[in-house]
C-alpha cells in the first residue's frame, strides 16, 4: 500500500523538480531590486522541561533609538489560542545583564549577552551572542554561541518564525522546516515584471523558482501545495491590501507544515493522535508593509 505522503504529494510542487528552475532566461532576483531588510523578528520556541511541563517561549528581535535589543515572553502551553496565554513579557534594552520573574507558576531567569553580537541584516544576530532561559532552575532555552553541554540539556523546538518587513516587494529569507532538513533560502517577489500590466507573485526557494501566480487582482487570496524535505508544506498568500487598501495595507505570506494529522486520509487508532500530539510543526509568517511607489 502506498504512503498517505505519497498520495498527497502527486498533487504536491516538489522542490526538486527540475520544473521549478524556470526557463532559464527569466532570472530570479531583480537587478533593480534589493530585497527588504526585517524591522522585526518573533521567534516561538516550544520547551519541554523534565517535569514534563511545557512552555512557550517567545524572543522578539527589533530595533530601537536605543539599539538592537529584545523582548521575551514566556507562558505555558494549556491554551490553544496564543492571545489567550497565561504568559508574561519582559523588554530587554541593556547589551548585557540577566533578569528573573515569575511567569506559568515557575521562576523564570533570562540571561543575555549582545555586546558583541554580530548582524547580517535586520535586528537579528547571527553570531557572537547568547540568550539562555532557566524554569526553576533547569535549562529550557540556550541560543547563539552555544555551551553543546547545557544545549544538549535543553529541549526545545521552533515553532513559528514571523518576520515584518517595510520597504519593496521583495523579500528573502531562510526557514528550516524540520530538524532533519537543511535551512533553505526564501524568495518572494510581487513585482510587475515586463510585458504584464500588474503584479506577478513569484515564489523561489534555493535559487529555483516554485511558482509563480500572476493576475493577482482576481487571485489576491490562495495557497499551493509544496513537497519538500519529505513534508508537506502549504504555502498562502494574501495580497488583498496591497490592491486594494495600498495606503496602511500589508500583505500575508505563510508557509506551514502539515502535520501526520493533517496528511492523513483516516486516524485508524486512537493512539496516533496522543503520538501526534508530541510533534512540532514549524510556520513561516511574513508580514509586508509596500513603500508606495
Amino acid at each position: 500500500m502506498r504512503s498517505i505522503a505519497s498520495c498527497y504529494s502527486e498533487h504536491a510542487i516538489k522542490v526538486s523538480d527540475s520544473y521549478c528552475s524556470g526557463p532559464s532566461n527569466q532570472p530570479n532576483i531583480s537587478s533593480k531590486l534589493t530585497p527588504s531588510i526585517p524591522n522585526a523578528v518573533t521567534c516561538m520556541y516550544k520547551a519541554k522541561l523534565s517535569t514534563q511541563k511545557q512552555l512557550l517561549i517567545t524572543l522578539t528581535w527589533c530595533n530601537s533609538l536605543m539599539g538592537q535589543g529584545f523582548v521575551i515572553d514566556v507562558g505555558d502551553n494549556t491554551s490553544s489560542s496564543p492571545s489567550k496565554l497565561n504568559s508574561i513579557s519582559r523588554r530587554m534594552q541593556m547589551n548585557k545583564g540577566s533578569q528573573t520573574f515569575q511567569s506559568c507558576s515557575s521562576k523564570i531567569e533570562v540571561f543575555w549577552d549582545i555586546s558583541k553580537a554580530n548582524y547580517d541584516a535586520g535586528p537579528e544576530p547571527i553570531n557572537g551572542f547568547y540568550v539562555m532561559v532557566l524554569a526553576d532552575s533547569e535549562v529550557s532555552l540556550r541560543l547563539g554561541d552555544n555551551d553543546e553541554t547545557e544545549t544538549r540539556q535543553a529541549k526545545f523546538s521552533l515553532v513559528s518564525r514571523n518576520e515584518h518587513f517595510s520597504g519593496n516587494a521583495v523579500y528573502s529569507t531562510k526557514a528550516q522546516f524540520c530538524d532533519s532538513g537543511a535551512a533553505h533560502d526564501i524568495l518572494i517577489k510581487c513585482i510587475r515584471e515586463e510585458g504584464s500590466r500588474s503584479p506577478v507573485l513569484s515564489v523561489c526557494i534555493d535559487k529555483k523558482k516554485i511558482f509563480q501566480v500572476k493576475r493577482l487582482r482576481w487571485n489576491f487570496r490562495g495557497n499551493q501545495a509544496i513537497f519538500l524535505d519529505g513534508l508537506l508544506v502549504d504555502m498562502m498568500w494574501d495580497v488583498h491590501d496591497w490592491l486594494f487598501n495600498p495606503t496602511s495595507g500589508y500583505a500575508v505570506f505563510m508557509f506551514r507544515t502539515r502535520s501526520g494529522l493533517d496528511s492523513r486520509l483516516w486516524l485508524e487508532e486512537k493512539n496516533l493522535e496522543e503520538k501526534e500530539q508530541d510533534k512540532v510543526g514549524f510556520s513561516l509568517l511574513i508580514c509586508a508593509w509596500k513603500n508606495p511607489g
